[in-house]
């Protein structure tokens, strides 16, 4: 009897040396395949470090408030809609980079901001937006 049982605990055992081989054959798989793995990241550029403070950057865009009855103020100054292209074809002169916002009121009509934006295009900016008042 002792030899029946010790046949059947030989049969019974599991060899686990096959399945440990497969995991160390996965293992340098995956170590081989990460290291040829290009991550793609962005290329940050960090301004230079330095000690003075940072320019003083104005408002350089040409503002146009619209109010509700329809005026149009430029800066301090109420204006004419003949005269805005005038006017935007003087300050590009002396910032080439501004933009034109038109600042309205929500009771002014569309009309004028249109207006406006074909003026500012004659003068030959055609970055225009249109912003609301509160």
């Amino acid at each position: 009897m002792t030899i029946r049982r010790q046949r059947r605990e030989e049969e019974s055992q599991i060899d686990l040396t096959p399945m440990l081989d497969v995991v160390f054959i996965m293992l340098i798989f995956f170590i081989v395949t990460a290291s040829f793995i290009n991550e793609k990241t962005i290329d940050v550029q960090r301004p230079p470090i330095t000690d003075q403070p940072p320019p003083d950057k104005e408002n350089k865009n040409i503002v146009f408030n619209v109010g509700p009855n329809g005026d149009i103020v430029l800066g301090e100054r109420r204006i004419d809609l003949r005269s805005v292209r005038a006017n935007v074809e003087r300050l590009r002169a002396e910032n080439p980079e501004a933009k034109v916002i038109v600042s309205a009121d929500p009771k002014a009509k569309s009309v004028i901001y249109i207006k406006i934006a074909d003026q500012a295009r004659e003068a030959g900016i055609y970055d225009i937006s249109l912003a609301t008042k509160q």
